[in-house]
């Protein structure tokens, strides 16, 4: 007589099985896609300028624009995702990508431009494809958390190394508009393909301090991380993440029409923004390496210093071949710093606070993303140059560092 079957837990719905390394490839998959709305707004910026009649300031505003929306978009998806799991927040991202991609392509205004990239493309699009798939992937990994981390933040920049070459040869032989309307039926259909791969839900989120436990550099998770109450705690990594965001966006934003000015060509800038983002893959697989070995908070006050160092080589160098090595600098020093606040969140506070803090910070660096691209414009407009914008990021850069180090010292202080 053939008993009842009952409900077992298979080995593959583990942290570190086969299936959370699947899903990783997946999660990959789906960064690369929504970052084509991250990275698409620098490639058509001066096309977009000419067309619009606008300053520089104002042509950047649809890119403020769409990262605060990224990072708004990002805490309440990763809110929906906690209680819905990660498939609904991601068929939702692929409505609001393809949908603001084809309203972009139709506006006639930089205003209208600027909104369609803000609420759909930003709030509602890509947004899914950040922070919440970085919180789910921290679920589905204890041993390897920092390096998964850094594989499912990688295909950010994979997106960032991939769409700026194929949005500027479209830009050049079909026009802005007729790419962009591709791109909403390419990026819209493709995430939403994928995002029915992605229904399971997440293991058991593991017992508080497991990875602090394998991190001798991380003490166990307390009630008072860093010593302090975790609101403060909290704040503290939202500012430094703005700052360092703020610096990281003056290249990255303004690298095109920085080549432009220079004489150089859009189609060089946007190739060195291309190779400044695939250089940030290689930079957030090694600090991933790194991460898992010295910490989330070690590995944040690396990249900032290094990243602070690659800005002051944009000040004495202005050529075309010496511009390439810093992109390329650039990117190789920058790329870890914002999948370590992920990793920081995992060790300091509890997984069940995973989603929301998480997303909190990343929303803290989107924005500093939007506030560095608007700022770098205005200060050109200010002063007809970028030195004096790159000294603006330098100096973004070194409150990060304070913080990072702040932190640190308070961590030592306690073990």
């Amino acid at each position: 007589m053939m008993q009842p079957m009952t409900p077992t837990t298979s080995t593959t719905s583990q942290p570190d099985s086969r299936q959370a390394v699947m899903r990783l490839l997946v999660t990959l998959a789906l960064m690369a896609v929504g970052a084509s709305g991250m990275f698409v707004v620098p490639v058509v910026l001066p096309a977009v300028q000419a067309e619009f009649g606008v300053a520089r300031a104002d042509a950047s505003l649809p890119y403020t624009v769409l990262m605060i929306g990224f990072g708004v978009g990002g805490l309440l998806m990763g809110r929906l995702a906690d209680r819905r799991g990660v498939m609904l927040p991601l068929l939702i991202g692929a409505g609001g990508l393809g949908l603001g991609f084809v309203a972009a392509a139709q506006a006639h205004s930089i205003w209208a431009f600027a909104l369609a990239h803000g609420v759909l493309i930003g709030l509602l699009g890509c947004s899914v494809s950040f922070a919440p798939l970085m919180a789910d992937t921290s679920m589905w990994f204890v041993k390897h958390r920092g390096m998964a981390v850094a594989v499912c933040a990688s295909g950010n920049y994979l997106g960032g190394a991939i769409w700026p070459p194929i949005v500027q040869h479209f830009v050049e032989t079909v026009g802005w508009r007729q790419t962009y309307m591709g791109m909403g039926l390419v990026c819209g259909i493709s995430m939403a393909l994928l995002a029915l791969l992605m229904r399971a839900r997440p293991p058991m989120a593991p017992a508080s301090g497991s990875l602090s436990a394998q991190i001798s550099t991380a003490p166990p998770i307390s009630p008072r991380p860093f010593g302090m109450r975790p609101s403060q705690a909290q704040l503290l990594l939202c500012i430094a993440g703005v700052s360092c965001c703020v610096a990281m966006s003056m290249p990255q934003v303004h690298i095109v029409a920085y080549c432009s000015d220079l004489g150089f060509g859009a189609a060089r800038g946007a190739e060195m923004l291309s190779l400044m983002l695939a250089c940030g893959i290689a930079s957030r697989l090694i600090s991933g390496f790194i991460c898992d070995r010295i910490g989330g908070l070690r590995t944040l006050l690396l990249g900032s210093t290094l990243q602070g160092i690659a800005l002051l080589l944009f000040l004495p160098f202005d050529g075309l071949v010496s511009l390439y090595v810093v992109a390329a600098l650039f990117g190789l020093f920058q790329g870890g710093i914002v999948p370590s606040y992920a990793i920081i969140v995992r060790e300091y506070f509890p997984a069940s606070e995973a989603g929301a803090r998480i997303g909190g910070v990343i929303m803290a660096t989107l924005l500093g993303m939007a506030l560095g691209g608007w700022m770098s414009g205005k200060v050109f407009d200010l002063t007809g140059s970028y030195q004096a914008a790159f000294i603006n990021g330098i100096a973004w850069a070194a409150l990060n560092i304070g913080i990072a180090g702040f932190l640190l010292h308070r961590v030592k202080r306690r073990i």
